[in-house]
């Protein structure tokens, strides 16, 4: 058996002679590689250096500093809201709105997008000025003019509160003038205009009461009249709301703190919205057909001293005070110091009588001049000697009789003057009416000790001492009130948030004269309307009873300080028999036709009287006025 064949083993070449190291060439150097330890340790303690800042830095922001940077973050995260309280509203005693707030807008545009350079075009702001300018009732070259005052600007207001109408027609524009832009495929010119809702202060009724209510200024703070002086009571309390922000706009995930804004009080007044209708419409009347300077009525409640109407001319609409004439905004009513006249002679005859030193049917001889204090005193005509009843001094508006009347009150005119003095205190001249309103004058009354010259004389029958419109009021409704002076008051009162109404504290009374006296006083009152020869005969009103007087004094000129021109007046009451109101008017200086307080204020006082009386459905009076005697034989 043959055996197997063995494979044969590769017989191995000829060894290869080995590689030969490569020889420098001459004159060059052999390079060596050099360690990298030395980079590698730079490069770690470069790397450890910024390193360690970085969390040194990590531990100043996370650990030292936290809080003042989480403090720093938060106002810029964060963003306060002011929410305005809604402003409460100022009605009548019936509760209709004569000062009211509703839902306006403020017109806003960002200039910015009117460039030439966004629009790719001039004349873009002119373009929407033209545009917002019929709509915002404003010149083109006013809008114009604020759109370019400052090109970059991305926030220019337009026009402040504006109604919610305005806004819708501006939309709609802005609307069409899209559509437009896009089928020519140009620019919107109106894309920047936009609103911010705000409140307005409107006036339901114009100029109705405007210069008892007041208005408020443009940023919706009472600035004049009862919305100055009950501004804190009105205005109410603004909230807060902060929320978070990202980008300029809220994080609906995020905190939103808020605090409500608790709303103004309403005001109800003692106005009534009719009767002061009246008197306003007679007054105005009065005032432009006798060309005057300025007028007044103010009428009365006189069981509770509320007043019911207390009307100026001419007047002013809160609405459009850029518009208003400067001299109307304030409330002469209450503002006017002036000389009353004759209707102040009132006041003597209450002396006169309270003191006992006369009574209505004391005679008095009356002179047509009458020596004093090197003067010679007269009457409003000339006449012969008068011989009059104290009552018919009254009737006549005699200044002489007046005079001499008033010399009985004391053993010498230093006292006489003292007892006057005490009296005028106590029926309020001279000293604030209680209303405290803003600018109110408490008129002037000097004291007894200077009263020098011819003032003595001239006090007793209204020349030499000032009032303003409601105090006059007031001494007549004194006299209505049997003696009793309440003070005057304008606020029924208060409804808060709540919806509870609040009544005002009733006002302070305080007793200047006896019920008999004054029953007598307006016995008197009477026949100056009553009498055929009283002057106050155009203020009768068939039907009624009515107590008055007249006035006409001497002026003096607020420019010069100089007498120029005349007040007249008339003051009354009615009904005569159970009085229930009191009407005052005043008339500053009428240059066309007459200028007596009967001729002009008789008239005026019947109308708003008349007015009134029915608007109250107070009964006619039951019975005849007593007819006291004027006159008596000096024979």
């Amino acid at each position: 058996m043959t055996a197997p064949r063995q494979p044969r083993r590769p017989v191995p070449g000829p060894a290869r002679p080995a590689a030969r190291p490569a020889r420098p060439r001459p004159g060059s150097q052999a390079l060596r590689l050099g360690s990298p330890r030395p980079r590698l340790r730079m490069i770690g303690f470069g790397l450890t250096l910024v390193l360690l800042v970085f969390t040194v830095r990590l531990l100043q922001v996370q650990a030292v500093d936290a809080d003042a940077y989480a403090a720093r973050a938060n106002v810029n995260r964060y963003i306060p809201v002011t929410l305005a309280a809604e402003r409460g509203a100022i009605t009548d005693r019936s509760g209709v709105a004569l000062a009211t707030t509703v839902d306006a807008y403020d017109i806003t545009a960002a200039p910015d997008l009117l460039t030439p350079e966004r629009t790719k075009a001039e004349g873009s702001a002119r373009r929407a000025a033209e545009l917002l300018a019929p709509v915002l009732h404003e010149k083109p070259g006013v809008l114009e003019e604020k759109l370019t005052a400052n090109p970059k600007s991305k926030y220019v207001v337009l026009a402040r509160r504006q109604a919610p109408q305005v806004w819708k027609e501006i939309a709609e524009l802005k609307k069409a003038q899209a559509d437009k832009a896009a089928r020519q495929r140009g620019v919107n010119v109106l894309a920047g205009v936009n609103r911010e809702s705000h409140s307005k202060r409107v006036y339901p009724n114009g100029e109705l009461a405007a210069g008892l209510v007041g208005f408020v200024n443009a940023d919706g703070q009472g600035a004049g009249g009862l919305e100055a002086q009950l501004d804190e009571v009105l205005a109410g309390k603004n909230g807060r709301r902060v929320y978070a922000q990202s980008g300029g706009r809220q994080v609906p995930t995020g905190d939103v703190k808020e605090q409500a804004a608790v709303p103004g009080s309403d005001v109800e007044l003692t106005i009534d919205r009719d009767i002061q209708w009246a008197a306003q419409s007679a007054i105005a009347r009065q005032v432009k057909e006798s060309q005057a300077d300025r007028g007044y009525v103010v009428v009365q409640d006189t069981r509770s001293g509320e007043i019911l109407a207390m009307a100026n001319a001419p007047g002013y609409n809160p609405n459009e005070l850029d518009r208003a004439d400067r001299s109307a905004l304030g409330n002469g009513a209450l503002m006017d110091a002036y000389e009353p006249g004759s209707v102040s002679k009132i006041m003597t005859m209450a002396a006169v009588l309270e003191e006992g030193v006369a009574t209505p049917a004391t005679h008095v001889e009356v002179p047509n001049r009458l020596p004093r204090a090197d003067r010679n005193f007269a009457d409003d005509v000339d006449h012969p000697t008068w011989y009059l009843t104290l009552n018919g001094v009254l009737a006549k508006s005699s200044n002489i009789g007046t005079i001499l009347a008033s010399e009985q009150l004391g053993k010498n005119r230093a006292e006489a003057n003292e007892v006057l003095y005490g009296y005028l205190r106590k029926f309020g001249i001279g000293r604030p009416t209680g209303l405290g309103f803003p600018g109110e004058t408490p008129g002037i009354l000097a004291k007894p000790e200077e009263w020098k010259s011819s003032r003595p004389f001239t006090i007793p029958f209204g020349q030499g001492l000032s009032l303003n419109a409601v105090q006059a009021a007031s001494v007549y409704s004194t006299i209505a009130a049997g003696g009793e002076r309440v003070q005057p008051s304008l606020i029924r009162g208060t409804k808060g948030p709540d919806h509870h109404f609040e009544p005002a504290q009733a006002p302070p009374r305080s007793r200047v004269i006896s019920e008999k006296t004054a029953k007598e006083l307006s016995a008197m009152l009477e026949s100056v309307v009553d009498d055929r020869d009283g002057t106050g005969t155009k203020a009768k009103i068939p039907g009624y009873r009515v107590a008055g007087k007249t006035g006409t004094s001497n002026r003096v000129d607020p420019r010069t300080g100089r007498y120029h021109g005349y007040t007249a007046s008339f003051a009354g009451f009615a009904p005569a028999d159970q009085p229930r109101l009191t009407v005052y008017c005043a008339i500053q200086n009428p240059t066309r036709g007459s200028y007596f307080g009967g001729q002009i204020c008789g008239p005026v006082f019947k109308q708003v009287m008349e007015f009134a009386l029915k608007s109250l459905q107070v009964p006619p009076s039951g019975s005849q006025p007593p007819r006291l005697p004027v006159s008596y034989d000096g024979q």
